[in-house]
């Protein structure tokens, strides 16, 4: 029995969308599952479109999810010869023609087809001709002899048995007028080379499939296992498309959603295991399967991913989420001190309490982070003379304590509550304040424990609350 192979097989002419890497990632975790390999090949054939920047931009994208890739990228034109040679070798034996059809005929026939509301086939007016009747000036596309008669049958490992009457796909073009092959055989030469034995894609591709199929049936290949996923749908219900905001990785990264926890979300849209939500990496590779895979398109949840996000944030090791933090700032936002990156890996604790987002945690910990408070200019106007007593009262017994913790701090803040007839927000929101710039934050307590007593005080005395 052949090794499992699969292929995730992006065009480089704009970012890798959402969908492409649950795309990536449902075929790694086949192959991974089935002790095979999993290719990446690069379809730059559309010279115009297709940018190394936007290659780049794939490969760094599944580096980051996670997702790697076994071998070199596979560069779909390095090929473009042998794609060639096969439409020479179809021509040859009789499986192809050359069709001279000029492109205002061929425009002319998709009016007609628009016109009477029906889709565009080719009317194979050349299939039959004698090239002796071509026109001299009028150069040729090659295209595939599609079966007319009967019916074809594709068994899809995830939508069952589909049947397609032949007369309905069209003698499609294999090679251009210009002598550059098109996608369906180059699709069908590469995965053949690449001796994939599984492709797994959206089920946008089932046409191209049944065309692909025929290539491999008349050059006697053997022919791979097909899976079509449905599509992912925006929560509107609509096709998610690649201007649709946050539809790139890049959209996900630079807001903090963190890559095991957008792997585990794209692994669960769509694709089921028993009750089971949160699938360690192990995991993933171990329980996929293509029988898990649903027949009805998935909704992208913005919602979910930030409590998925969330749960990582909670549970995975905090050394890990610090790494992670501070690479996310220094790409993102600014990179943090190093003699303030200690007092932020010590407060992670309550920094990410209720952080859905790597942002989060960095914005929770802008009062440690920054040298000097921003202060809210809504939030300023609270300290009056009543919240400017409180500051300074707490400000001289914090001088006679030696070292901060809860236990020490406590009955200092008890005590001006008594003295100046408040609450506990009368004395913490004025110090919240006054620490941090806004009356919103982490607790008081541990605010004070994070910044330490000369940073405390340095702030209580700052003259702006003067």
């Amino acid at each position: 029995m052949k090794k499992v192979a699969t292929r995730f097989a992006p065009s480089p002419t704009g970012p890798l969308h959402i969908g492409g890497v649950r795309t990536a990632l449902f075929n790694w975790l086949y192959s991974k599952n089935q002790n095979g390999k999993f290719y990446l090949r690069i379809e730059d054939t559309d010279k115009e479109r297709s940018k190394d920047e936007y290659k780049n931009q794939i490969i760094q994208s599944l580096k980051w999810i996670g997702i790697n890739h076994d071998g070199e990228e596979y560069i779909q034109s390095k090929k473009v010869n042998d794609h060639i040679k096969v439409a020479n070798e179809l021509l040859k034996n009789g499986h192809a023609y050359k069709c001279y059809c000029s492109s205002e005929e061929i425009e002319e026939q998709k009016k007609r087809a628009r016109q009477k509301k029906i889709p565009y086939i080719y009317d194979r007016k050349w299939r039959d001709k004698n090239e002796t009747d071509a026109p001299k000036d009028i150069r040729p596309v090659i295209r595939f002899k599609s079966k007319i008669e009967g019916t074809s049958i594709l068994k899809d490992s995830v939508q069952g048995d589909i049947k397609i009457d032949n007369n309905t796909i069209e003698d499609f073009i294999i090679l251009r007028n210009d002598g550059t092959p098109t996608y369906n055989l180059s699709a069908s030469v590469d995965d053949h080379q690449m001796n994939i034995t599984h492709i797994i894609r959206g089920d946008d591709h089932k046409i191209n499939t049944f065309k692909q199929i025929q290539i491999y049936q008349v050059m006697k290949w053997e022919i791979p296992s097909f899976a079509h996923i449905p599509l992912i749908h925006t929560i509107e219900g609509k096709k998610l498309s690649k201007r649709d905001k946050a539809s790139t990785l890049n959209d996900y990264s630079k807001i903090g959603i963190m890559p095991d926890a957008l792997r585990n979300y794209l692994l669960r849209l769509g694709w089921s295991y028993k009750d089971k939500e949160i699938f360690t990496l192990e995991e993933s590779i171990k329980h996929f399967n293509l029988e898990g895979i649903g027949k009805s398109p998935s909704k992208l949840d913005m919602s979910r991913i930030l409590s998925m996000n969330e749960h990582y944030i909670k549970n995975i090791d905090e050394s890990d989420l610090f790494n992670q933090l501070t690479d996310y700032s220094k790409l993102y936002k600014s990179e943090i001190k190093s003699d303030k990156k200690d007092k932020i890996n010590k407060s992670l604790t309550f920094l990410k309490n209720k952080a859905k987002t790597l942002e989060d945690i960095f914005n929770n910990g802008q009062y440690i982070i920054l040298d000097e408070v921003n202060f809210n200019k809504d939030d300023i106007k609270l300290i009056d003379d009543k919240a400017k007593k409180v500051i300074s009262e707490f400000n001289n017994q914090i001088s006679k304590i030696d070292k901060l913790s809860k236990q020490t701090l406590e009955p200092i803040v008890n005590e001006i509550i008594k003295t100046n007839n408040t609450n506990f927000k009368g004395v913490g929101q004025p110090l919240r304040i006054a620490l941090t710039g806004s009356k919103f934050g982490p607790g008081i307590y541990d605010i004070i424990i994070s910044l330490g007593k000369e940073e405390v005080t340095k702030r209580l005395t700052n003259k702006k609350l003067s």
